[in-house]
């Protein structure tokens, strides 16, 4: 059985622990999909009162808190007290001394390049349709010629019967002579 280390990564007011083989079974227990380890947000746990509890359940994630409520509310900073009317101070004379902000970027630029490309797609839609009707003239061109074709071969396909007829005919004679 691979020898068990105990790991720990905090989940808001609590720590989670894992006794696992490997940093990356840590890991996966926690459902973690980056590596907490590279960047700082986990740890190997070496206090043996820390590792008892995992150890005793290897691979089940051991939450525990990190302090008690009254240490979470001691911690968090007193909201600042609100200022009344009387404490606000007269604001003093209004003076244009403030910076003007830079001006806004020019549109130009992107709406060249928005135009450039609509008109190559206009352009190229046109030459595609152009082209389609190009094929569908050759295309009928074709036809055309297959089906002449067709006509002559059958003429000199008659042709070349009728005159394979008449040299039998003559060969024939020539062999009874």
């Amino acid at each position: 059985m691979p020898r068990l280390k105990v790991f720990r990564t905090p989940i808001g007011f609590h720590d989670a622990y894992v006794a696992a083989p490997s940093r990356k079974a840590a890991l996966a227990a926690w459902g973690a999909d980056a590596d907490l380890f590279a960047r700082g947000a986990a740890e190997e746990v070496t206090d043996p009162g820390l590792m008892a509890e995992p150890l005793a359940r290897p691979g089940t994630v051991i939450r525990r808190a990190r302090g008690t409520a009254a240490d979470h509310l001691a911690a968090a900073r007193p909201p600042a007290p609100r200022a009344t009317r009387h404490d606000v101070p007269a604001s003093p004379p209004r003076t244009d001394t403030k910076a003007k902000s830079p001006p806004r970027p020019s549109r130009a630029p992107l709406n060249e390049a928005e135009a450039a490309l609509e008109a190559h797609r206009r352009h190229t839609e046109e030459e595609a349709a152009r082209l389609e009707q190009e094929r569908d003239r050759i295309a009928r061109e074709i036809a055309a010629l297959r089906k002449k074709s067709e006509q002559e071969a059958a003429r000199l396909e008659a042709a070349v019967d009728k005159a394979r007829a008449t040299y039998d005919k003559a060969l024939e004679r020539w062999r009874r002579a």
